[in-house]
């Protein structure tokens, strides 16, 4: 399953089906930010990673500016990632509370960090076009994830791309749908969906997300897998 996962990845690297992100995606790699002038940018689709096994999956918007899109792993890199991983860290679902570089030893357990659009898009919005050609990945993806009992949808982007992708898999989603809140669940026939605030600094900074309301849906998500007893 992991080589399947791998070839996978591969395969999400050299995607080029939306015209518009792959001109921003370079343009942010060559344009680069002042503090990473040294460095040199990922500048391409970034695949998920995490547990091959896991029976959770994190479920973000697209890779950030001058995080994923420079170091090539999502939420890693930025403020962003420093929110998230600190909170799967102390929730049991990674080994070290930092993500900043691809070899930093970051190693996630029982959990998988993904997103329904893979490159970075300008202002952080992906047009319905570019979300739907980035679709069949999240699908593939799943496909190679058959444990997942527990989706962390970080934002309302998320919620409502978890809902339809299920629902696309033939799996009972409520109807209607739940609205988006922070520590809002919907229980499908499975997985469970539990809603987060974005970890975007919009949310972190002005307060409107704490890191116990952080941790609290990821300690959520924990007991929700102790209790499926799989």
């Amino acid at each position: 399953m992991t080589s399947s996962l791998t070839t996978l990845a591969t395969q999400i690297t050299q995607c080029r089906r939306c015209p518009r992100l792959v001109a921003w995606r370079e343009q942010v790699a060559t344009d680069k930010r002042a503090a990473y002038e040294g460095e040199e940018y990922w500048g391409k689709p970034v695949p998920g990673f995490g547990d091959p096994e896991a029976r959770l999956l994190v479920l973000g918007l697209a890779p950030g500016a001058h995080g994923a899109n420079r170091t090539g792993r999502m939420f890693t890199g930025d403020r962003s990632g420093d929110w998230l991983f600190r909170a799967m860290f102390e929730t049991g679902f990674a080994n070290q509370p930092t993500s900043e570089h691809r070899g930093d030893g970051l190693r996630l357990i029982d959990a998988w960090v993904t997103a329904p659009v893979r490159c970075v898009p300008p202002d952080n919005k992906p047009l319905v076009s570019e979300r739907d050609n980035c679709r069949p990945w999240l699908h593939q993806e799943l496909d190679l994830l058959p444990n997942i009992r527990v989706v962390v949808c970080l934002g309302g982007f998320a919620w409502s791309n978890a809902h339809q992708v299920l629902e696309q898999r033939g799996i009972a989603v409520p109807k209607p749908r739940p609205a988006f809140a922070h520590g809002a669940q919907s229980q499908t026939s499975r997985p469970l969906i539990i809603a987060s605030y974005h970890v975007s600094q919009q949310n972190t900074f002005t307060g409107r997300l704490t890191e116990k309301m952080l941790e609290a849906v990821f300690g959520e998500a924990r007991d929700a897998i102790r209790a499926s007893g799989t």
